[in-house]
């Protein structure tokens, strides 16, 4: 079910956002019933949830917009940069240590006319990167898994097409380069990287793989070189446990 927010609500969100963060923050607890933690960072950036989670030491930079969205979480030390828009959807959900660079168009089209039940839930997880200008439609569900990267530019998630959604899967510690197409029901495994302006349509298997092509499929085992690349910290600050 979607969920629309009042031009009021909205008018009385942009208000805040421009006021300094001691003041933001506290009309954000009083006003909207928001939870955030110690430390946090809250650019010039409208941000619309029924229901609103941010842990301590998360820093959100300016021009953000966040709309319509059901449930928001972010975990501690995540990080937004500049210029994303993340709009609807039942869930958002960003990991801890996890980053949203910038200018991202992360979208859940409201009250989609298909012949299936939906899952409209984005979850980024623990360290996970998605770095400029991609696209990621989470109509139905998108997971990108732990310490993952989308990395690049310009790459596009689709959950739908005209009648029918399918969820979207990124294993854990895989980096997806720029310019990738990831079809309706496609799945990347983890510990994989895929190459650029590769066509994702279906399910792949296999750990420690090399992905591409139109379409994309396995091409061949990762040597111990890009293993250590897929198996580095996404962050130098992330705790090694992560």
């Amino acid at each position: 079910m979607a969920r629309h927010s009042s031009k009021f609500r909205l008018a009385a969100l942009a208000a805040v956002a421009l006021l300094p963060g001691f003041l933001k923050r506290t009309l954000y607890r009083r006003l909207f019933g928001y939870r955030i933690g110690r430390r946090v960072r809250l650019g010039f950036s409208l941000i619309d949830a029924a229901e609103c989670e941010i842990a301590d030491d998360v820093s959100v930079g300016h021009l953000n917009v966040v709309v319509g969205v059901g449930r928001l979480t972010i975990g501690d030390h995540a990080r937004i940069g500049l210029l994303n828009v993340i709009r609807g959807g039942e869930e958002v959900s960003i990991g801890r240590y996890a980053e949203i660079l910038r200018m991202n168009e992360i979208n859940s089209i409201p009250d989609p006319i298909v012949v299936n039940p939906t899952d409209p839930r984005f979850l980024l997880g623990a360290g996970a990167i998605v770095t400029a200008g991609h696209k990621i439609d989470f109509t139905d569900c998108v997971r990108i898994g732990r310490r993952s990267i989308l990395g690049g530019r310009n790459s596009s998630l689709w959950t739908h097409n005209r009648q029918r959604t399918r969820p979207i899967e990124i294993g854990e510690l895989t980096y997806v380069g720029s310019e990738i197409r990831v079809a309706p029901g496609g799945v990347i495994p983890s510990r994989c990287i895929v190459g650029i302006g590769s066509v994702v349509t279906g399910r792949i298997e296999g750990e420690y793989q090399l992905i591409a092509g139109v379409p994309a499929r396995a091409r061949k085992p990762l040597g111990e070189e890009d293993r250590f690349l897929v198996e580095h910290k996404t962050r130098p600050d992330m705790p090694d446990d992560l």
